[in-house]
């Protein structure tokens, strides 16, 4: 059995539903679109929940914004950022707003605009293996859920879009597919009735010596966990987050998480770094969304990505009148590579970069972690330059690389100028305040949790300069090894 469409799109997740609505409004042209997906059923995962403000600018243009109506999404309106008690306010600037949901719920969603779209068949089926005729893709092999016999589906283009395990990666890329890296994994649980530090912004955690925890609330009543777990991973997670990361998150989220915990088990899902790679190597077939190009979703930027990546593409593809000619094709694939990567390249970086400092390995990384929230603390452009640069409302690697060293100067000009955590044994291990958190002087907010021991702030003496100005350079040298390889990995093009 053999069918043929125009375009042939393998994932209806994301990226694969949202193109394959999209390449279906095109008023030129009208082609027949086929969406191939093993499973039909909701998906059911721990990420790819949140999406910031330029991801649902983008839903609009697509004519997707249906997508978050009647599934319960949440408005985010910013972040707030915890560390030892203290908290700071990231608001999106503008009134820009974000939206929180249940992914499974979302791309259902979007399924079902590509479902109702003009030429597009959406087919429940198990893709096997990529159809290759003279040196090009030609189409696919799969089995449908209701058989068991192979069908070929044939099209003049293949697009790819099955996801971070993508099946076909590199069978497409060939030489010049870049390695994946697993940073750590997000361990994830959904608390009930939790009340976050600010109600509708994203809560990040800093805990000292683990990575960070990311709260946001995903529905009225479901609040989302996410756990960042370096290897290798515990063999008990459950009671790695209760007696490891418990003691340093706000009072009021401990039992939630105790009840959650018990409740259920935890959930992980593998954090990758994927850079982009151009696509040139096999004709009449290309990679799009996760399959593609992967950032650490610390940042909840992979949405935001795909459907710029689906929207540009899209507007791209509508103007070539024949796809089996792969020179247009190469152009179109050339205009897109540098087209998002004002958008893509500052997401990328961001998500790694923040990542580094905001999981703190080293003695160099927490003097960066403790002088980003203070940078945070200063407010103003210190707050709306980097959430700008994080929803995607300023999509500039020039901006970021400005912030991102100003923050290590400023982390630097801390060293000397700011009071130092000293630690000292408590004497009365019930002297302590009941966890209220209370406003300081800059705006930030205070509380002292519950510790076995207690924390003096003291200024550096002269004494303390040699050492300091060393771990200064440390610092410096520290920032440039993060964003300096990030960088290239955007920059190059071959």
């Amino acid at each position: 059995m053999s069918s043929q469409y125009d375009v042939l799109i393998v994932g209806a997740g994301i990226a694969g539903s949202a193109l394959a609505h999209a390449l279906s409004q095109s008023s030129a042209l009208q082609r027949r679109i086929a969406l191939l997906e093993r499973s039909l059923a909701e998906p059911d995962r721990i990420v790819g929940e949140l999406l910031q403000p330029a991801g649902v600018a983008f839903l609009d243009k697509l004519g997707l914004q249906g997508a978050l109506e009647g599934i319960d999404a949440i408005p985010v309106h910013g972040y707030a950022v915890v560390q030892d008690g203290r908290i700071v306010h990231i608001p999106y600037p503008d009134g820009r707003e974000g939206r929180s949901f249940h992914h499974g719920l979302f791309v259902q969603g979007l399924r079902e605009h590509a479902m109702r779209a003009k030429g597009v068949d959406v087919i429940e089926a198990t893709v096997n293996e990529l159809v290759e005729e003279e040196g090009r893709v030609v189409g696919v092999k799969a089995t449908r859920s209701s058989g068991k016999e192979k069908e070929v589906f044939r099209a003049d283009l293949t697009i790819i879009a099955d996801g971070c395990f993508s099946n076909f990666r590199s069978i497409v890329q060939g030489p010049s597919a870049r390695p994946s890296n697993t940073k750590s994994h997000f361990c994830g649980a959904i608390l009930k009735d939790a009340l976050l530090p600010i109600s509708q912004h994203g809560t990040v955690a800093l805990v000292r010596g683990h990575g960070p925890v990311l709260l946001y609330q995903i529905s009225e009543h479901d609040t989302r966990m996410l756990v960042d777990v370096k290897g290798p991973l515990p063999s008990d997670l459950k009671k790695y987050i209760i007696t490891e990361i418990l003691p340093s998150l706000p009072n009021q989220l401990h039992e939630p998480i105790r009840v959650a915990l018990s409740a259920d088990r935890v959930r992980r899902m593998p954090n990758s770094f994927l850079p982009p790679a151009p696509q040139t190597h096999k004709r009449g077939v290309i990679l799009l969304g996760d399959a593609w190009n992967m950032r650490h979703p610390l940042t909840g930027g992979g949405m935001t990505v795909a459907l710029s990546d689906v929207y540009i593409f899209s507007q791209h593809l509508d103007k070539v009148n024949d796809l089996l000619d792969w020179s247009q094709m190469k152009g179109v694939l050339n205009k897109w590579w540098w087209e998002r990567k004002g958008l893509a390249a500052t997401i990328n970086i961001m998500s790694i970069a923040l990542y580094d400092v905001f999981g703190a390995d080293g003695e160099c990384l927490t003097v960066f972690q403790d002088g980003c929230f203070k940078y945070f603390e200063r407010g103003g452009e210190s707050v709306r330059g980097p959430v700008s640069l994080l929803s995607g409302i300023a999509p500039s690697t020039s901006l970021l690389a400005y912030h991102f060293f100003y923050v290590a100067f400023y982390s630097i000009w801390s060293l000397f100028a700011h009071p130092r955590r000293i630690h000292a044994p408590r004497a009365d291990s019930e002297s302590h305040m009941n966890g209220t958190p209370h406003m300081t002087g800059n705006g930030g907010v205070h509380a002292d949790e519950k510790h076995s021991d207690m924390h003096i702030m003291q200024m550096p003496s002269i004494l303390d300069y040699p050492r300091l100005f060393w771990l200064s350079c440390r610092v410096l040298w520290t920032a440039c090894v993060i964003f300096g390889p990030l960088l290239w990995t955007e920059i190059r093009w071959w």
